[in-house]
């Protein structure tokens, strides 16, 4: 028997709302490794003038970067104090995202095949079921589109440097951001892209660096990794 864990982890998030966009704060590595991830996306699906999905968007931290390179933003999440500090920032940034607080089934039902690129970066470790998840995804996009991921491994690499080393010795995020238990496999999310219709077109490692608070692309996926599927454009 599955035990949901879900309202637990929205509550955990929403806490942090109010935080979420102090680049100093709390989401400091959010802050830090948005520019890398944005930049993934858009070397591999180009931005500008796309229609994009952003599932699990936080406060909008990714999804105003991807509205500021030219792209049409709609962006979910299940805890409405995220949406409302979401849509407040973006207000105040000028920028025009439809933020919505729903889930992605939900979105996936009435915008099915509408999207150009669908995102669900960081957010697969906090659900109950990610790889329904994963197939609402893929539900989005249109055939020919993009989907990107991106997680963290469950590896004892990753228990060390994320949870142990990130959470309670450096203090990087706060105690309880993850469950190790809740961390996925490259492999496991690739089977589930491919059981879904999605094709895997590449799997990157990240690193973070915390004394320079810089993030780049490596080779293993051993702690936290990028995921670019595509659908195809006949399934």
């Amino acid at each position: 028997m599955i035990v949901s864990t879900q309202d637990d982890e929205l509550e955990k998030f929403s806490a942090l709302a109010d935080r979420w966009w102090d680049p100093q704060g709390d989401m400091r590595p959010l802050h830090d490794i948005n520019p890398l991830r944005l930049d993934y996306i858009d070397t591999r699906a180009r931005l500008s003038g796309a229609r994009v999905a952003d599932i699990g968007c936080g406060a909008g931290i990714l999804s105003e970067a991807m509205a500021g390179r030219g792209a049409e933003v709609t962006a979910i999440d299940l805890s409405q104090a995220m949406i409302d500090t979401a849509t407040h920032h973006a207000g105040q940034s000028g920028l025009d995202i439809d933020y919505r607080c729903l889930s992605s089934r939900d979105l996936a039902a009435s915008m099915r095949g509408q999207f150009d690129s669908v995102i669900c970066m960081e957010m697969l470790e906090h659900a109950d079921e990610p790889a329904a998840i994963v197939d609402d995804c893929m539900q989005l996009v249109r055939p020919g589109g993009s989907v990107f991921f991106s997680t963290i491994n469950r590896s004892p690499k990753a228990w060390l440097l994320a949870i142990a080393g990130a959470e309670y010795i450096l203090a990087l995020l706060p105690r309880g951001t993850h469950e190790y238990d809740k961390l996925i496999k490259p492999s496991e999310l690739a089977a589930w892209a491919r059981h879904s219709g999605l094709q895997v077109e590449a799997v990157n490692g990240m690193r973070y660096n915390p004394l320079t608070y810089r993030a780049a692309l490596e080779k293993r996926p051993d702690v936290n990794y990028f995921m670019h599927t595509t659908r195809p454009e006949a399934i």
